[in-house]
C-alpha cells in the first residue's frame, strides 16, 4: 500500500469505527428513552423502498427531498400541503452536492390523483406521494422524503449559531418582514431564516426567485455544519436532538451516515438551479406550468454525480 493511500485507508476505518459505535449508541437511546419523551411530530424522515442506506466514501449518490409543511398547529405534518420543495443530490464519493428547486404551484402529474398543484401531493398522499410526483416532473425519484415544520426549521437554525447568505438584491414582505433584507452577505437567525426562504411577493420572479432563496439558506446551512462539523460531538449531538423529535422509518446509523455525508460535501462543487415555467391560471387558481423539457435535463444531468453542467 502506497503511503498515500494508507492514512486514507486509516481514516476510512476509523470512520466507520466510529459509526458503528455511534449506531450502536443511537439504537440503545431509542430503545431506552421513553416514548412519553419522544415527540415525532416535527420532523419526518421517510426511507423511500428502493434506497438502500448511504456509504460515505463510497459510489453512493443520494437523494434527499426537503419539504417544508404548511401544517397548522394540531395539523398531521406529513399530510398537509408542502412547501420549500427542493431536491438535494450528495455525491459521497467526490464531495459534490446539487439542488433541484421546484416552485410550490408547479402543475404536474401526481401519480394516482391526476394534475395539481405540486404542493398538494403531500396532502393527497403522504411523503411518498410528493416523491412520486417529483419523480414525475424531474425523473428523480428521492431515495429519502424529509418533511419539517417550519418552527422546527427555525430551532435548528438557533441552535449551529444562525447562518450567513449572500442576498443578490434588498427585498420585504409586510408581514413576515416589513424591514427588509439588505443586499450582500447577511447573517440570519432562526426566524429570518424561515422568512426569507418563504417571501414571495416582494420579490421580482416570485416562486422562482423564492425557491433561490431557498438554495441560498441550504448552502448557509451546510456551510454552518461543514465549519463545526470536526468538533467533537458536533454531528452526534445534532443527530440524537433530530431523532428526539423525528418521525423515521431509516436506522440510526444510516442518519448518522446522512450527517457526515452532508458535513464532507466541498462547498465549491455544489450546483443550483430552480425549474423555471410561466405563471398562468388553472380555472380561478392561479398555478405555475413548469418547463418539463428543462426540469428532465437537469434530472438526468445531475442523476449520476449530483452535479449541473447547465441551469
Amino acid at each position: 500500500m502506497s503511503s498515500t493511500a494508507q492514512p486514507t485507508a486509516v481514516r476510512r476505518l476509523r470512520r466507520g469505527a466510529k459509526a458503528l459505535v455511534l449506531a450502536g449508541v443511537l439504537a440503545a437511546t431509542a430503545l431506552v428513552v421513553p416514548q412519553s419523551a419522544v415527540q415525532p411530530t416535527d420532523v419526518a424522515l421517510v426511507k423511500i423502498r428502493h434506497a438502500q442506506g448511504v456509504a460515505v466514501g463510497g459510489k453512493d449518490v443520494v437523494w434527499i427531498l426537503a419539504v417544508g409543511s404548511d401544517a397548522r398547529p394540531g395539523e398531521v405534518m406529513t399530510r398537509s400541503r408542502g412547501d420549500a420543495l427542493q431536491l438535494v443530490g450528495i455525491n459521497t464519493r467526490t464531495g459534490s452536492a446539487t439542488a433541484i428547486g421546484v416552485p410550490r404551484d408547479s402543475w404536474v402529474s401526481i401519480p394516482g390523483h391526476g394534475r395539481e398543484k405540486i404542493n398538494s401531493a403531500l396532502y393527497f398522499a403522504g411523503p411518498r406521494g410528493m416523491a412520486g410526483a417529483m419523480r414525475s416532473l424531474v425523473g428523480i425519484e428521492p431515495d429519502y422524503v424529509m418533511v419539517t415544520r417550519f418552527p422546527f426549521f427555525e430551532d435548528m437554525v438557533d441552535d449551529i449559531g444562525g447562518i450567513t447568505v449572500a442576498n443578490p438584491r434588498r427585498f420585504s414582505d409586510p408581514y413576515l418582514k416589513q424591514e427588509g433584507f439588505a443586499k450582500g452577505r447577511i447573517h440570519l437567525n432562526g426566524y429570518n431564516a424561515m422568512a426569507f426562504s418563504r417571501i414571495r411577493k416582494g420579490l421580482a420572479g416570485g416562486d422562482f426567485d423564492r425557491s433561490a432563496n431557498q438554495q441560498r439558506t441550504l448552502r448557509g446551512i451546510h456551510a454552518r455544519i461543514r465549519s463545526q462539523a470536526s468538533k467533537p460531538g458536533f454531528i452526534e449531538r445534532g443527530v440524537m436532538t433530530v431523532m428526539e423529535h423525528m418521525d423515521t422509518n431509516a436506522s440510526p446509523g444510516e442518519l448518522f451516515e446522512l450527517a457526515q455525508a452532508v458535513a464532507q460535501v466541498d462547498p465549491s462543487r455544489i450546483t443550483t438551479c430552480v425549474v423555471q415555467g410561466r405563471v398562468g391560471y388553472v380555472g380561478a387558481a392561479s398555478v405555475v406550468f413548469p418547463d418539463v423539457a428543462q426540469a428532465r435535463r437537469l434530472g438526468r444531468d445531475a442523476r449520476g454525480d449530483a452535479a449541473l453542467r447547465h441551469c
